[in-house]
């Protein structure tokens, strides 16, 4: 990636209306999910992390309304639940909010902020990152993008919080549906200098860096070919996203997974109307 201070995909946040009744949703698809976190006052937002390696996924919920979290807001009044935007990992937010700057873009941040992490042996910590986000607007595909540096990995990768009953390891591939994928694919490949590739059924994919997932452009039609027999009720037709996630053990994964997984091909699925908006694949890898 030419942006020297950022690598590819860090974590999926999945905004939520009720933050603990999607953590106790998540628990029961066998997900071990980190106690509730409660993030510094500006940001007005808690949340639970779904730790993998090396990425992770974030339930975040509105406690307290701010003007920074006003597009979630709007977001969750738009479309529901579902994914709201992607992280990178960011290697020095300052440095990396300066090279979008350089590209013609006006970074919001950096932005600093914590929040208080009890770590297995029962002691309190923080956990501290410090954010920048491309503008508002550059939504591609309705999905904000932005990056995140974390000062203190230690008490966000915890392992206790990255082993999973459903044997999810990591995010493969983040689909992202659009009515137009070139469109939008190309829109993501400007504002992180990388280059779109056409697939055979016609999505599209830009590969976020290093050996991070990979977004995948395309339309609901091609989305629900994908998996056939998954319903996808509670996916907007721009804007919603499914996460593929890679899994060490399919037979764990289904039997945790219980109702809830659909068989479609070589994946398991977990339709969006049981996952907060979100369609969640779990492939073999």
């Amino acid at each position: 990636m030419a942006l020297k201070n950022i690598i590819g995909i860090d974590h999926a946040v999945v905004m939520v209306k009720d933050l603990d009744s999607a953590a106790e949703n998540y628990r029961k698809l066998g997900f071990t999910l980190s106690p509730r976190g409660t993030h510094s006052a500006h940001m007005g937002t808690g949340n639970y992390t779904i730790m993998f390696d090396p990425d992770y996924m974030e339930l975040l919920g509105v406690l307290v309304p701010t003007e920074h979290n006003a597009p979630a807001r709007a977001f969750v009044e738009r479309h529901g639940e579902g994914i709201e935007r992607i992280a990178f990992t960011a290697i020095d937010s300052a440095a990396g909010a300066e090279e979008i700057r350089a590209r013609g873009f006006t970074p919001i941040g950096p932005t600093d902020f914590e929040r208080p992490v009890t770590l297995p042996d029962g002691t309190v910590s923080a956990a501290k990152f410090r954010t920048f986000m491309w503008p508002t607007a550059e939504a591609p595909g309705g999905v904000r993008i932005f990056a995140c540096q974390h000062k203190t990995r230690e008490t966000v990768w915890i392992p206790e919080l990255m082993r999973h009953a459903n044997a999810a390891k990591r995010i493969s591939e983040v689909l992202i549906a659009t009515p137009e994928p070139a469109k939008d694919s190309a829109h993501l490949a400007q504002l992180i200098d990388r280059e779109p590739k056409a697939e055979a059924d016609g999505a599209v994919t830009v590969t976020s860096g290093g050996d991070r997932a990979d977004f995948v452009y395309l339309t609901l039609d091609q989305l629900g070919k994908r998996y056939p027999g998954v319903p996808l009720a509670g996916l907007s037709e721009r804007g919603g996203a499914a996460l593929v996630l890679a899994s060490g053990d399919l037979a764990a994964t289904e039997k945790s997974l219980g109702s809830a997984g659909v068989r479609s091909g070589a994946a398991i699925v977990v339709p969006p109307a049981e996952a907060n908006g979100t369609l969640l694949a779990f492939i073999a890898g």
